[in-house]
Formats: structure tokens, sequence, C-alpha cells
């Protein structure tokens, strides 16, 4: 458990889909716990690793605070949306939907080398804020919701759909988990829902992880950010392809 956390920091740190390794890794520990503990201690891990690569992002990076703050503020509101909505939502409903959006954002990130190479803004001014803060009030209520691939879907947005380098979008996305991570646990707590000696210790291990994971990200660049988001990508679809066709079946 303590090293798929200390894995987990790591992938969510460079780009996102940390809960593709701790979320299996809570649901083999403790086969008898509900979703919405597994999710709930999830974020308690998770938010720990988040909050210490946010941090490293933010020191190394200087990400623009202009469109952090309606990015964040705004995935915040989405994630108390998506938290409150948890037990009422399928994730069976779902399924389908996240992977049709999985195989078009994997295939437009491979068959484009040259995106997110660089940082070419596609709105200014308050189209740019508004675009920003849309973005995150959608991929906020996933992140309530479901959560797994927040990460890497904020970080693909923020480059394919408002023209973010890699290493940037990394960044805003980093501080923008942190939000989503702390709402969810502003439903899940009053619940009850958190197994806090699990959430806690596999914090440790997602802390250490984040912390290395952002400062590997800061120093290779956005050519090893868009690998490592291929590659997750396509750990994700493979992930989802097979709950889709077990549905099926």
């Amino acid at each position: 458990m303590g090293l798929a956390a200390i894995g987990a920091g790591w992938v969510d740190a460079v780009v996102g889909g940390g809960g593709l390794i701790q979320i299996p890794a809570l649901l083999l520990g403790f086969p008898q716990a509900a979703p919405v503990q597994i999710l709930a201690t999830n974020k308690v891990a998770s938010i720990c690793g988040t909050t210490v690569s946010a941090g490293t992002y933010y020191r190394c990076v200087r990400p623009d605070l202009r469109t952090v703050v309606p990015l964040a503020l705004m995935a915040f509101a989405g994630a108390l949306i998506g938290a409150s909505l948890v037990s009422h939502i399928s994730r069976a409903a779902f399924n389908p939907i996240i992977l049709v959006v999985l195989v078009a954002v994997g295939t437009y990130t491979v068959f484009t080398p040259s995106l997110g190479a660089l940082t070419r803004l596609r709105f200014a001014g308050r189209r740019h804020l508004l675009a920003a803060a849309a973005v995150g009030f959608v991929i906020g209520i996933y992140d309530g919701a479901l959560g797994p691939g927040t990460g890497s879907f904020l970080v693909f947005a923020l480059v394919g759909l408002l023209g973010y380098a890699f290493l940037q979008a990394s960044a805003k996305a980093k501080i923008a988990n942190v939000a989503t991570n702390l709402a969810a646990l502003v439903i899940f707590i009053p619940q009850g829902a958190v197994m806090w000696k699990v959430g806690l210790l596999m914090g440790l291990g997602n802390l250490t992880g984040g912390y290395v994971g952002a400062r590997t990200a800061v120093a290779q660049g956005s050519r090893f950010i868009r690998v490592v988001l291929v590659v997750v990508l396509g750990a994700f679809t493979v992930k989802i392809g097979l709950e889709v066709i077990n549905q099926l079946n």
C-alpha cells in the first residue's frame, strides 16, 4: 500500500492520474469497504501529495495566479457538487463517455507532436479567464464524483484548449487539484467516510512521491510530461475499456 501511494504521488505530480494506482490498491486492500470510503480515503492521501507538488511547482515555475485563481475556485465549486452527488451516480453510466474522451485525447496528443511544447494562448483577457473557469468547473465535478484521471484531464484541457505548454499546465493543474481534493473532503469528512489511519499513512507515501515527481517534471520539462501523459492515458483507456466490456457481458 505504501509503494502504491509513492508511485501514485509521483505520477500525479508529473501529469495527474495517481488515482489509477491508488484506488485499485485500496480496493484490493479493503474489499469490504464502501465505494464512498475508498474515494474519501483516496482524497486524504492525494491531498498530501498534491499540496506538496503544487508548492514545488509554484516555487519553480511561478504559474500566473490570474489564471490559477479562477481555475481553482471553479474547480472547488465543481468538486463540491460532484462529491455531493457521488452516492447517486452510477459509474457504469460514465464509463462509455470517459472511454470516448480518453481515446480522443490520447489520439490527439500522440499525433500532434508540437502540442504543449510552447505556450501559445488561444484566448486573451476575459475570454481566457472564462475558459479557465469553465475547465475547472467541469473537471471539478468529475473529480468530486469519480476522480481517477482528473489531473491528466486538467493538464490536457489547459494544453489543448487554452494553449499552455505542458510544464505550465502541470503547475496550474496541481493547484486546481488541491482545490478539488479539499472540496471533496469537505463533503466526505462529515459523512464519516474517511478511513483515517489508512489515508494518513498513504498520505506520507503520496507526499514523498509528489515532491519527487514535481522536481522530476520541472527538471525534465514539457517533452517528458507529454510522454508520461500518453502512458497514463493509455493505461486509463485500457482500464476503463475493460470495465465497459465487463458491463456489456
